[in-house]
């Protein structure tokens, strides 16, 4: 019997234009009323995460930047693990050096480089990804993800790295050149003090090695005394797998990463095609 479900939200829960639908919505709802624990497992930022669950007048548990952070539903941080700042600036060493849009997730927000260069290399990958789409509708996405998140602009990522306020939980290169990203990662695998993921086709993201979206599940999961096998987890990327691998019901998303399918025991409808609901529905 499930007693949890864990859901990821960008190509998962979310829309293309990054919306809840009704129909997910409501299953959220029924679940709720069942019983079911429902929480967010996302690799966005809290903020980021908890506007489009808000704005869909959802109430949810948030574990957030790969799961480095758990908030509860009153928005109180349950977890915090940051990685050091020694791996921090060898991270964004290879990814300067390789001209990649660059992105830092810190206690004191998201930084990076400048505005316009944010808004241009976010509607670049969004268009590759989704040339369905008009420009004009991407161009408000990027708007929208930029008025989401709390972003602070800087030219010195050495400096912000090392000024001891700053606690670094997540760092994110961008990049539409597949032997660029590559390079980037290259360096960094199969290391035992960091984890190498990917939420996109267009990025790579670093984490400390405990701050997996499994390993956080598995705590909030723990406090509610629910095994991992009385959870169903849905998401469609590889961030997602350290959640999908260890839980009961694995179902990945229609849109998902072949890779990601073949882990997984369910496979559900893309995310335009609610499949979120109907993964939920399956189970009520």
């Amino acid at each position: 019997m499930i007693k949890l479900i864990a859901t990821d939200l960008d190509g998962t829960l979310l829309s293309q234009v990054g919306e809840v639908s009704e129909r997910n919505v409501q299953a959220i709802r029924q679940a709720q009323a069942a019983g079911i624990e429902v929480v967010v497992a996302t690799g966005r930022s809290y903020k980021s995460a908890f506007e489009p669950i808000n704005k869909a007048g959802l109430s949810c548990p948030i574990i957030c930047l790969n799961g480095a952070n758990i908030y509860n539903i009153a928005g109180e941080q349950l977890r915090h693990i940051t990685m050091t700042k020694k791996i921090a600036l060898e991270i964004f060493e290879v990814v300067n050096r390789e001209n990649a849009y660059f992105e830092l997730y810190t206690n004191k927000g998201v930084y990076s480089q400048d505005r316009e260069n944010f808004l241009d290399v976010i509607i670049n990958i969004m268009l590759s990804a989704h040339p369905e789409i008009t420009r004009a509708e991407i161009e408000k996405r990027a708007e929208q993800r930029f008025q989401e998140e709390s972003f602070v602009f800087t030219n010195d990522f050495r400096a912000v790295i090392n000024d001891p306020e700053i606690e670094v939980f997540k760092a994110l290169a961008f990049s539409l050149e597949a032997d660029g990203l590559v390079r980037i990662k290259q360096p960094f695998l199969n290391r035992q003090d960091l984890t190498v993921t990917s939420s996109g086709f267009d990025n790579v993201e670093f984490n400390h090695p405990e701050a997996q979206k499994g390993i956080a599940l598995e705590q909030f999961a723990s406090q509610y005394k629910i095994s991992l096998q009385e959870i169903m987890a849905i998401g469609d990327n590889y961030n997602d797998v350290s959640m999908l691998d260890v839980v009961g019901r694995s179902v990945a998303m229609g849109n998902a990463e072949a890779g990601v399918k073949k882990r997984c025991k369910y496979v559900t409808a893309s995310n335009i095609e609610d499949g979120v609901a109907q993964a939920i529905e399956a189970i009520l």
